[in-house]
């Protein structure tokens, strides 16, 4: 089913900078190979079993995890555990969207690329005969999405205790004008000629996912891995970060 309007939100097309550069930087400031200002926090959703909030500049993202819990009967069986993966867009985060957005054809995409790249990483037999529910909340649009339902998925399922080989992190890079924009937001998404989208567990050197799109050279492939693999080791420091600093706050209790 399309997506339809919300009579209650004022939807407005967005209009596009004429352009994306100002001498040697982006037009937020940034140069090109930074991030936009990060924010992570852990147990944020109290009925959770865990729980994490990520803010990407003015991208923004509420992810909850619930369970193990016993699968239902009628479920094909399964010695290991079930990993399921739903996320959605609030009708605010999509103000800038055309009508002829599919909001539940992006949501299904996303949420199947989202359930590939954790059940790399998640210990499925360690819950077996049990489902864990992951479920993301888009409350802000504004470029790397997929990126940063990773990272948040991710910290929320090791604030839930759900044992992974190690934690997930994530971040897109888009070819603009021959200049890799680490961190894109929705404007320098839409013009680029080449994507990287790569989740990586940092500390145990593994790939959950990678997903290029566009043509590239072997030379141009190797810089722009490296590109993302550094920077998931940024986002990796931030989630250890906030993990330390809820377990330190819990122990003060």
């Amino acid at each position: 089913m399309a997506w339809r309007e919300n009579a209650s939100v004022k939807y407005e097309e967005h209009r596009r900078p004429d352009c994306l550069f100002q001498g040697e930087t982006r037009l937020d400031g940034r140069g090109y190979e930074m991030f936009r200002s990060v924010f992570m926090k852990t147990g944020t959703l109290s009925k959770a079993a865990g729980s994490a909030y990520a803010e990407f500049g003015n991208s923004k993202v509420m992810a909850g995890v619930y369970g193990p819990r016993e699968s239902d009967r009628r479920e094909a069986f399964s010695e290991d555990g079930r990993l399921r993966c739903d996320v959605k867009f609030t009708t605010f985060a999509l103000h800038t969207r055309k009508a002829s957005f599919s909001q539940n054809d992006e949501e299904r995409d996303v949420s199947g690329q989202l359930l590939a790249t954790l059940e790399a990483a998640v210990l499925l037999h360690t819950f077996p005969k049990s489902n864990v529910d992951v479920y993301c909340l888009i409350l802000e649009s504004g470029g790397s999405d997929l990126a940063v339902c990773i990272s948040a998925a991710s910290l929320a399922l090791a604030d839930a205790g759900i044992e992974m080989t190690d934690l997930v992190s994530a971040c897109s890079v888009s070819r603009v004008e021959g200049h890799l924009l680490l961190d894109p937001t929705a404007d320098e998404a839409y013009e680029e000629d080449g994507g990287l989208l790569l989740a990586y567990m940092p500390q145990a050197s593994l790939v959950a996912q990678v997903v290029m799109t566009g043509k590239w050279d072997d030379e141009d492939v190797t810089e722009v891995l490296q590109l993302g693999m550094g920077a998931c080791s940024q986002i990796d420091a931030y989630m250890r970060q906030s993990l330390r600093e809820a377990m330190s706050a819990d122990s003060t209790q």
